[in-house]
């Protein structure tokens, strides 16, 4: 499975083409950033940053997309999510399956990883790291290194749901990403089941985008 992991920033976009079905370990068959100065109009950044996209998607055709989604209440969260609607603007073009992730999962599944106690916080030389010896060594840029791991996380869910791997395989953080189902106790909604995993909603955390028509 070829899997596009983005970690989209106006500045350093990060991508990722991984492999993941590589002997040992998953292999990274590209990896880069697509930059854009400060001084150029933001809504220039935001189309450069979709065209580059676009053309990534036609050159490298992969199977599967993830993307990591901006947190709200954030530093620039306004401006990172009208970049991130663009990128979904250019998946969505191409009509290929993408799944979104916030930043917190990303790092849950490379703290994991790195054997990290419980409660570190994950900074970006955690992230590179982590990418360094999933990867197999190599110089990383951090933006880099977090699409890494969105393309690593990406390619569990959506083997997951391609039939390829059971509940029964994934680790205790993609239980809780990818299939959780939470019966709570008190409150208005006790007793009520919510779903609150992925997999149980799509075309809100992921999306079959390649299902659509032309029209």
């Amino acid at each position: 499975m070829i899997v596009l992991g983005l970690d989209p920033s106006l500045t350093n976009f990060g991508w990722v083409l991984l492999d993941t079905e590589g002997e040992g370990r998953e292999a990274v068959l590209n990896r880069g950033r697509w930059q854009t100065p400060a001084k150029m109009e933001f809504i220039d950044r935001n189309v450069f940053m979709r065209e580059r996209l676009e053309n990534a998607i036609l050159t490298d055709d992969p199977d599967f997309i993830g993307i990591e989604y901006p947190v709200f209440n954030d530093l620039w969260s306004e401006g990172m999510y009208g970049l991130f609607l663009y990128s979904c603007e250019a998946i969505k073009n191409q009509r290929r399956n993408v799944a979104f992730f916030s930043p917190g999962q990303v790092k849950a599944h490379a703290s994991l990883f790195l054997r990290r106690p419980r409660g570190w916080k994950m900074d970006k030389p955690d992230m590179v790291e982590a990418a360094k010896k999933a990867s197999g060594g190599g110089r990383w840029n951090h933006n880099e290194a977090d699409a890494f791991w969105v393309a690593r996380t990406a390619g569990r869910f959506w083997s997951l749901y391609s039939g390829e791997i059971t509940e029964d395989d994934l680790t205790p953080p993609e239980t809780k990403q990818f299939t959780e189902i939470w019966k709570p106790t008190k409150g208005k909604r006790a007793g009520q089941t919510v779903k609150r995993g992925i997999i149980h909603r799509e075309s809100e955390r992921f999306f079959m985008w390649s299902r659509q028509n032309n029209g």
